[in-house]
C-alpha cells in the first residue's frame, strides 16, 4: 500500500489510493488491562443477561464494585459486538 521510501510522497500516495491522509499516520492503541477485565467481564455478564444493555450491565457492575461509568461500557460494548437482544 503506502511505502513510506518511495519517490511519491506519502500525501500523493494516499490521494492516489482514495486513503485520508491521516489514516496512515494513524497508530492504534493497545488496550489496557483494566480494560480487558472490564471487557471479560462485561461478556461473562452478557452471557448471563442477553437482554442487557449498557444501563443495565453499568448497574450490574456497580453491584459488583466495578467503578465504570456508563458511557464506557457501552465503548467498550461496540469493538466486542455486544447488543441487548
Amino acid at each position: 500500500m503506502i511505502d513510506r521510501d518511495h519517490d511519491l510522497s506519502i500525501a500523493r500516495q494516499a490521494k492516489a489510493l482514495g486513503v485520508a491522509r491521516s489514516s496512515v499516520y494513524y497508530k492504534p492503541r493497545p488496550v489496557s488491562a483494566e480494560d480487558q477485565k472490564l471487557m471479560r467481564r462485561l461478556d461473562e455478564l452478557h452471557l448471563e443477561h442477553p437482554f442487557a444493555g449498557a444501563r443495565m450491565l453499568h448497574d450490574l457492575l456497580r453491584r459488583e464494585g466495578v467503578a465504570a461509568g456508563r458511557r464506557h461500557v457501552a465503548t467498550l460494548m461496540k469493538p466486542m459486538g455486544i447488543e441487548a437482544i
